[in-house]
């Protein structure tokens, strides 16, 4: 069941305009677009930061290194 139909005298094409006069466009489109560039910048910088992913070279494992073998000693 529609939403619009339990709605009596509901006429979505001649009063989908009314949206517009509780959200009005001139007072609440900066706060809404800022909210919105907010959120995005948010989830694209914890994206860019997660390790292994954006810009950053991967971190190679550190490469363990033998102790140097001492040479014979010379009988001589």
């Amino acid at each position: 069941m529609a939403f619009h139909r339990s709605i009596p005298d509901y006429k979505p094409g001649e009063q989908d305009h009314l949206f517009w006069v509780v959200v009005n466009p001139s007072t609440w489109l900066m706060p809404i677009f800022f909210a919105v560039l907010i959120v995005a910048l948010t989830v694209h910088s914890y994206a860019i930061n997660l390790p292994g992913r954006g810009f950053a070279k991967p971190v190679a494992a550190p490469v363990a290194v033998a102790a140097p073998v001492a040479a014979p000693a010379v009988a001589g």
